[in-house]
This record gives C-alpha cells, sequence and structure tokens, in this order.
C-alpha cells in the first residue's frame, strides 16, 4: 500500500494558498502573475520528487514520470475564480504530486483555465486532447478585461512554445480529485465521494425582441416589453421544468440584460442566459424539446418575439467503473461507511480527457457547501483522508 506523506501534502496546499492570497481563499485568475507564480512553484515541487516539469503555449504544467509504465494521469487547475477559494482545483494537483511522491508511476498535470476566464471552456485539457482549435484562440478574450487570450499567452512568456499533446498510449487512466462543491456529504455526515459521472451543461442564449418605447407616453395596451415577456417566459420554465427533470438536473438563468437598461424606457430588447446540467442524455433531450416548446408558446401568446440559440451541447462523462471500483473499495477499507457513490454538477478536466482516457473522480465535503467564493474551505482530516485513498486506488487500478 502506497504511503502518502499527508503533513507534506497539506504543507504543499496551504504553501500554494500563500500565492495570491485573498482573506481565506486565493485570487489567481489566469495568466495573472499570482497565475504564473503558482504555476513555476509548481514545477519547483514536481522537480524536488524526480519529475521532469515542463509548460507548454498554453500554460499547461506537467510533471512527467521518468518510470516505465503502466502510468496513470492525475491533476486538475491551479488558477482560481476572482477572490474565491484555495481548494478548487488546487487540491487535484497538490493530491497528484502527493501520488507521485508515495512512489506511483504518475503524470501530474495543472491544466490551464479550467475556470474559464477566457471564455473558451477548459483550453488547457481541451488543447492537450486535441480539440482546442487555433481560431477559437484567436477569437478568445479575458471576460474580465477584454485582453485577447493571444496577448496574455504572450505576457506570460509563453508565446512560441508549442503546445503539448498527450499521448493515450502511454496512460491506463485519470485520476481527478476535487472539492465537492455542494452540500450531499457534509449533510449526510460521508466523508468521501465517489464519482459516477460528470454532467453536461447545456447552455442557451434566448433573444427577446420588443419595441424600445417612452415609459411614460406608451400605454399598457400598445407595449411591447421585452423584459416582462422575458419574466413571463422564465417563470413558465421554471414552473414546467421539474416535470421533465431527473433527480439532480439543476437549470439557472445566469444573466438577464435589458436594452437600453433605463429606468424610463421600455426595453426593446432582452437578451438571457440559461443553462440545464444532467448526467443523463434522455434528460437533456427531454429538458430541450421542453424548452422549445415553451418558447413557442411565448411567441404565440405574446407581442414579442423569442428566439432560441444553442451555445454549448455538452455530453455527460461517465467514470470507468473499474476505477470506481478501486475508489470504492480503498474508500471503505479507510471511511467503512462514510463514502457514497454521486454523480458531479459541475464541470471538471476529466470530462475533457475522458475523450482520451478512462477518468475517475473523488469527492472530498465541502464544509458548507460554498465553493467559488473565498470562504471555501475543507476539514484537513478529510484532506488527508482524500489523498491516502486516492493512492490506495490508484495502486490497486495499476494492479487490475
Amino acid at each position: 500500500m502506497p504511503i502518502v506523506d499527508t503533513a507534506r501534502f497539506l504543507q504543499d496546499l496551504h504553501e500554494l494558498r500563500q500565492i495570491g492570497k485573498f482573506k481565506t481563499g486565493v485570487h489567481r485568475p489566469t495568466f495573472s502573475p499570482q497565475d504564473m507564480e503558482s504555476r513555476r512553484w509548481l514545477m519547483q515541487r514536481m522537480a524536488e520528487i524526480g519529475l521532469e516539469p515542463s509548460i507548454d503555449g498554453i500554460g499547461n504544467v506537467f510533471g512527467r514520470h521518468k518510470g516505465d509504465g503502466p502510468h496513470l494521469l492525475s491533476g486538475s487547475h491551479i488558477e482560481s475564480q476572482n477572490e474565491a477559494g484555495w481548494l478548487d482545483g488546487a487540491l487535484g494537483v497538490i493530491g497528484a504530486l502527493a501520488l507521485a511522491r508515495s512512489g506511483l508511476p504518475v503524470d501530474v498535470c495543472a491544466f490551464a483555465d479550467e475556470e474559464g476566464h477566457f471564455q473558451i471552456g477548459f483550453p488547457g485539457s481541451r488543447s492537450i486532447v486535441g480539440d482546442l482549435t487555433e481560431e477559437e484562440m484567436d477569437g478568445s478574450r479575458d471576460r474580465t478585461s477584454g485582453t485577447p487570450l493571444r496577448e496574455a499567452i504572450a505576457n506570460a512568456g509563453l508565446a512560441g512554445i508549442p503546445r503539448m499533446r498527450l499521448d493515450p498510449d502511454r496512460y491506463k487512466g485519470f485520476f481527478e480529485m476535487h472539492i465537492e462543491q455542494g452540500t450531499q456529504l457534509e449533510s449526510a455526515g460521508l466523508r468521501l465521494g465517489v464519482v459516477t459521472g460528470i454532467v453536461a451543461i447545456w447552455q442557451w442564449r434566448i433573444v427577446i425582441e420588443g419595441q424600445q418605447d417612452h415609459a411614460g407616453g406608451t400605454t399598457m395596451a400598445e407595449r411591447r416589453d421585452a423584459g416582462l415577456t422575458a419574466v413571463r417566459l422564465l417563470a413558465e420554465i421554471d414552473r414546467h421544468f421539474p416535470m421533465l427533470c431527473g433527480e439532480r438536473t439543476v437549470w439557472t438563468t445566469g444573466r438577464i440584460a435589458l436594452d437600453p437598461g433605463a429606468p424610463s424606457i421600455i426595453p426593446g430588447k432582452a437578451d438571457i442566459f440559461f443553462q440545464f446540467r444532467d448526467i443523463d442524455m434522455v434528460v437533456l433531450k427531454r429538458l430541450e424539446a421542453g424548452l422549445r416548446a415553451l418558447i413557442q408558446e411565448s411567441n404565440r401568446r405574446e407581442r414579442c418575439k423569442a428566439t432560441l440559440h444553442a451555445l454549448r451541447l455538452d455530453t455527460p462523462a461517465l467514470c470507468d467503473p473499474r476505477m470506481q471500483d478501486a475508489l470504492k473499495a480503498a474508500a471503505e477499507q479507510h471511511a467503512p461507511g462514510l463514502w457514497q457513490s454521486m454523480p458531479s454538477g459541475a464541470g471538471h478536466d476529466a470530462q475533457i480527457i475522458s475523450q482520451k482516457l478512462p477518468v475517475a473522480m473523488l469527492f472530498v465535503p465541502s464544509i458548507g457547501g460554498i465553493s467559488h467564493h473565498w470562504a471555501e474551505d475543507t476539514k484537513e482530516e478529510d484532506l488527508a483522508l482524500g489523498a491516502q485513498v486516492l493512492a490506495d486506488a490508484a495502486e490497486r487500478f495499476l494492479a487490475m
């Protein structure tokens, strides 16, 4: 059984936490000085344990094990959301480092921009599996500053460096440890979650066209108010979706922008970002059909026309059964009765890597379910338990 140096594992986590520290969390947006400092720090830790560290032209950091195969790949990401938590992503990378330090044949990776600062979801892991085009990179900008991705890469000192490509023949599978980012484990008094699969996110844009007009001079009967149409449509979606959804389906209206957005002007346009998530393609397609029917009914009933645009229709990523079995056996050994199988409601780099390799994920609890916020935290004993269970599962799977 591989022995994880949990003291060093926790020390590494806390050292990384100091880079870009913000209150009790971190602020390390992609390609910021803090982010690049954390990548250099990680490469130093990789070299100290005998891995061959490198960084590629989109910021992926890779530590290659020098021994013979079969190998495993493990990791996550180390940039953060703005003013966010210290464990989201970082736990998976430092957990992978702990696997390699324990003597397992593991390559460690930190994928770039899993948090989506540059708008093109999962560019680091998509790049490494060959699913990111030059055209996408050319058109990508930072969603806060507007800085083009190419410019940010150059400013980070990465211009001209080739982008690495995954060699599937080298690996038996990919493990990723992560905080749950929810309350299921904590609410049930459990310490570990073995992930069954990663949800697909289906992202939509709904555009509603009305007539901009004066708020005082236009009677209610004359109005074509895009804002009111948007509110009524979203209320109908929220009323009907519970009859279409699965057990863990979620749906979110992330943005409603009214144009021109002035207090004394009737909105002539509403621009809505709406998404739903599930692990079952049958459920996803049923939700899409329901959404399209509700748009059609709105257009029959309202004086403002709604148009639906698909922005992102992912495929759910199911975790490998044998890797799940290895995690379950290790979880039961170290925390008997204190674990459960569960889907991931958030997206992760593992779902991209699943295009090329078998994947598995292990969750540890999030205190209060908080994530993407500087108050994000997990008990240290749960972090240490997760690292040891991950190592045991990795060894079990290698022996299968």
